[in-house]
Order: C-alpha cells, then structure tokens, then sequence
C-alpha cells in the first residue's frame, strides 16, 4: 500500500514514521517543495521516497495526508483530489473544519484531524509515537464513501490513535475550547506579565511551574496559528467573551472576601478536571456489534457521527457488501460494557438492530 504524505514536518513526518513502523508492505511518498526538507526526511526515516511532483506522489496511492497549515489546506486538498485515484481516501490534518469541508465536494475526502503535538516543529522532531492513545477527529460528510472511511479508520488505528468521529461545527466549537482558547490565554498572560516587568517598579520574582505551565504554548509558530486563529475566529471569539464574563464573576467572588465560596470554587474546578481526564480514557472489554444496513450513501458517516457524538469510541469497524449491492453488512467493535450498550441503543434509535 502507498501512502502519501503531502507535507513532511511534524506531523507529516510523525505519519510516515508510525505508518512503516505499523503497517506491512507499506510505502510512503513524501511530497514538499523543499528538496533539502525531503532528503532530511528521507534520512530520518520518515518516508521512502520523495517526490516535489504532487502527481506522482499520489500514482497508484491509497491514503493521502494532507499535511499544509490550515490556511492552505483547501487549495491542497483540491490539489490532491485532482491528482488521486479514484479509490484514495484523501484526509487532513489540520485543526480547523468547517471552511474546509465547505469547499471540497468529493465522496473520497474525510476531514481528519489528530489531536497531537509539540511547541516545537519540522521533521527532526518527529516521532513514531506521536499519536499513540491520541484522539483522531474524523469529520465525515453524507456523500462520504463508507469504504474508504473504514479504510481511513483502520490506517489511523494502526498509527495508534483513536479515530472519533465529528461533525465539522462541532469540532470547530470543542477545538476553540480545549485547544484554541488556552493558546490565546497564553499568550495573554506571558504579555501581560512582560507588561508588569516593564515598569520597572520592581522585579518579578523567577517564573513559578505554574506560569511555565499555563504558557507553554505561548507563541507557537503563528504560520501556523495564525491561520487557526482567523480559520476558528468566530468559535474562539465567543469562548473568549465566555471567558470573560466567568473571569469577571470570579473576581467578584475574591472581592467578596467569602473564604467558602472561594473554596468551593476551587473544588468544583478539581472536580470537573477529574472528570474530564476520566472522560478520556478508554479500556475494557471489546464488544463485536454486528448490524445490517441499506448500501446508501451517507449510512456510514450517519452511525459514524452518532456514536461519536455520544461518545462511544469505536476500536475498529468492517464494512461488507450483499450480493446483490442493496446492503450490507456493518461490524463495530466497541471497547466496555456500557458504550457497548449504549451503542446497541443509539444504532437501534436509527433504524438499523443489532444482531
């Protein structure tokens, strides 16, 4: 199998090196403009061939990975599309959506997005393990073949992710929340205590763990992010205002002087941390769920989103046609007891009974 990595930095970089270690007969083109950035990858082991033709990277391939910054992406996604098989699924890799999918219409296309990283970028930092237990966004659509979702699914559960998939608003919207919001925040508060070391008044004492935790992502590369910024701007625009107004209430709770009002804040903020990291992890029992639905388009992406949407994690997902191409035959398998049931109850909600 080829794959073709449109972009050979860190992500790119960390796909290859997860692929062809994973994956058997596996290929990997890497594709750039940059011949220097190409034979380093090559050098690294991050792909096996290097190509600065787009076309002849994607002769004969299976999987594409597009890889540019976000402001790019749609121009190489059409790109790609122009140039692939009829049977590649094309995906990507960027943090932002909704403009995205708005602008390629092609049943081969899959928006995807893993969330995983570094502050730190290019090939030489990339790594084989980069998106082990990494959450892998899938934003299918209705015209989105189901085949090559599956075949997608497999290749970014081989790389050691766990696909989930999302509808293009919604990742925007959870996207601006948990990544988007505290790159802003960082840099708000390494400006604002540069501002306060500015007056001169007197010294800031030396960077507590706290600050250097809280600005780690503080001015990330803003050929990336800033096209993120102005991608997610209206989602990040009103967590922002939202931040705003619960800053505000918290400083007047501090004002208030209430000692247990401030405490009980604090341990509302340790739980509902607690929850969310247990919300991420996954574990137990693998369930096979085994369903049959009608071979239309879209019937994929439709159990696809909505168990992603309840939060079921799929572990793994086969597709099988009838005979006669009218149905087939769709095999989840789910990890735990209770997604597993409340897998069976979502896709019996659509029609479609599990055996």
């Amino acid at each position: 199998m080829r794959i073709a990595v449109l972009g050979v930095g860190l992500i790119g970089g960390s796909i290859g090196l997860a692929a062809r270690k994973q994956l058997d007969e596996i290929e990997v083109v890497g594709f750039g403009r940059s011949r220097d950035k190409l034979e380093r990858a090559m050098e690294l082991g991050a792909i096996d061939r290097a190509s600065e033709s787009l076309e002849w990277s994607l002769e004969g391939a299976s999987a594409c990975f597009a890889c540019a910054p976000v402001g790019a992406l749609p121009e190489q996604v059409t790109a790609a599309l122009e140039a692939a098989p009829d049977d590649c699924v094309v995906t990507d890799v960027g943090s932002t959506k909704q403009r995205l999918v708005a602008a390629v219409d092609d049943e081969r296309f899959i928006g995807g997005h893993p969330v995983a990283g570094a502050e730190t970028a290019g090939v030489e930092h990339a790594r084989d393990d980069l998106f082990q237990g990494a959450v892998w966004y899938l934003t299918p659509l209705e015209r989105s073949s189901g085949l090559l979702y599956e075949r997608l699914h497999r290749i970014v559960v081989s790389l050691g992710a766990r696909p989930v998939a999302i509808d293009a608003e919604t990742h925007d919207r959870l996207l601006a929340t948990v990544s988007h919001l505290p790159h802003v925040l960082a840099n708000v508060l390494v400006s604002q205590a540069a501002r306060e070391l500015a007056r001169g008044d007197q010294p800031l004492p030396r960077a507590g763990p706290s600050f250097r935790d809280a600005t780690r992502v503080a001015g990330a590369s803003s050929s990336v992010w800033g096209d993120i910024y102005l991608a997610n701007r209206e989602s990040i625009a009103a967590e922002i205002d939202e931040t705003v107004d619960r800053l505000s209430e918290v400083a007047a709770l501090l004002r208030g002087g209430d000692a247990e009002a401030v405490a009980a804040w604090n341990e509302c903020a340790a739980g509902d941390r607690r929850r969310l990291l247990e919300a991420d992890l996954a574990g137990g029992q693998v369930h096979e769920l085994r369903l049959t639905v009608p071979n239309r388009p879209g019937i994929v992406a439709q159990v696809a989103l909505a168990l992603g949407k309840a939060d079921v994690n799929i572990v793994d997902m086969a597709l099988a046609p009838a005979a006669d191409m009218r149905s087939g035959a769709m095999t989840l398998w789910i990890a735990g007891d209770d997604q597993a049931a409340r897998a069976t109850e979502l896709i019996g909600e659509l029609g479609f009974p599990v055996g």
